[in-house]
């Protein structure tokens, strides 16, 4: 969800902000347009870095080996 859900707050926030001339008492659709568009672009900055980090990390495996004695008679 994080790096589609930024585009989409990015589209929404750009179409209520640049494409939207309506107006509702009390709300102002531009100044929503650009909080969705920060956060949209805030989102999508950080699914990006924790994506880079998620691809750095290394899994290894440790396998144990225990020398058995050979049974005495």
């Amino acid at each position: 969800m994080g790096i589609g859900g930024g585009i989409g707050l990015l589209v929404i926030g750009a179409i209520l902000a640049f494409g939207v001339r309506d107006a509702i008492d009390g709300v102002n659709l531009t100044v929503i347009g650009y909080i969705c568009m920060g956060a949209g672009a805030l989102m999508l900055i950080l699914a990006l870095v924790l994506n880079s980090q998620r691809t750095r990390t290394s899994h290894t495996a440790v396998v144990e080996h225990r020398e058995v004695p050979p049974p005495t008679v």
